[in-house]
């Protein structure tokens, strides 16, 4: 029932000698629906609405609606504040058209690996594989690797870190300012993750390249051998990590399907993917957000910084990262192994 019939329902039952409980009972409607219709009725003698209060809109034309839906159609990334310009009406105007009438909404550029077709065709193979594979809870089993670079500077995001101060020098005093070096100092770091467990976080000094024999020595060997046999003890475990060029040669492939219950080796585990591996995805970002936020003296006051953010992060938040990986997968092949929304 639109409001004008039932209005008209409402009027014509008041007009019969209804009482207003008798109409609520009958219509299904609420007292005070019932009690502002009547009021209504009797001020203005008919079922209208009131006369609305305010400037009637102006700017909220067909004409300009029509003008803003073709220049989107010919440029998605069209600023709203020139088009407000051009056409000489507010801003909030055109955005109110952009969202209530031709209800578009905005989302922000990122940047994305480049995924050919042949890419594409080869992540929705290997996406379907791992699927399958680690149906049923096993993903929960799989230790997921990979290392990351931190510098020493400060990292924030442009659109959303303010300053708030009386003028601008002000503001480069409370530290708008972030400064840049060309080369700074960095850290490269190796780390593992499981549903339940985490391994210890190895760092890499900054000029030392991981090549496939430090990688074999002082990560598998050192740390994921040692640390896999106490976690996980007789249980059936995974080990990932993605091609890069130290995890895929040959003698490291080797190491691993000799030393390891299980593993995924190069040929199957999708490239360019950082958006299936937990680390990517999520941890690396979790780290950085604690330890950047503010420009670090050196790097052993960076290495300190990651290990206390390492020790902080539970397992709950383990089990919640590594359960969004089928989750993942299956957002990859609907995708048909290309770009896909967060999960």
């Amino acid at each position: 029932m639109n409001n004008q019939s039932q209005r008209a329902a409402i009027i014509e039952l008041h007009s019969s000698g209804n009482r207003i409980c008798e109409i609520v009972r009958q219509l299904g409607i609420a007292k005070g629906t019932v009690c502002r219709t009547i009021s209504r009725f009797r001020e203005l003698g008919n079922l209208e609405d009131r006369p609305r209060s305010g400037r009637p809109t102006t700017a909220d034309t067909p004409r300009n609606r029509n003008i803003i839906r073709n220049r989107i159609r010919r440029n998605s990334k069209r600023s709203k504040r020139k088009m407000a310009r051009d056409l000489q009406i507010d801003e909030k105007s055109v955005r109110n058209i952009v969202k209530k009438k031709l209800k578009l909404h905005s989302y922000k550029m990122q940047k994305a690996h480049l995924l050919t077709e042949k890419m594409k065709q080869d992540r929705l193979k290997k996406a379907e594989d791992l699927k399958r594979r680690f149906g049923r809870g096993a993903h929960r089993t799989i230790l997921f690797s990979d290392e990351k670079l931190f510098t020493i500077e400060e990292v924030f995001n442009k659109q959303n870190v303010r300053v708030l101060a009386h003028d601008i020098s002000a503001a480069n005093i409370a530290g708008r300012l972030a400064t840049r070096s060309a080369h700074p100092a960095s850290v490269m770091v190796w780390a593992g993750i499981t549903a339940d467990g985490k391994t210890p976080l190895v760092f890499v000094d900054q000029g030392v390249k991981i090549n496939k024999e430090n990688y074999r020595e002082e990560i598998l060997e050192k740390v994921v051998e040692p640390w896999t046999q106490g976690h996980f003890g007789n249980r059936r475990w995974t080990f990932q990590q993605d091609s890069a060029p130290a995890h895929a040669a040959k003698s490291t492939q080797d190491w691993c399907r000799g030393h390891f219950p299980d593993f995924i080796s190069k040929m199957k585990w999708p490239p360019y993917s950082p958006d299936l591996n937990p680390l990517d995805y999520s941890v690396w970002s979790v780290l950085e957000a604690k330890v950047s936020a503010k420009r670090h003296k050196s790097p052993d006051h960076l290495k300190q910084s990651l290990q206390a953010a390492w020790e902080e992060i539970d397992e709950d938040y383990l089990r919640a990262t590594v359960d969004d990986f089928p989750k993942r997968l299956k957002a990859c092949v609907k995708a048909n192994g290309g770009y896909f929304e967060n999960c």
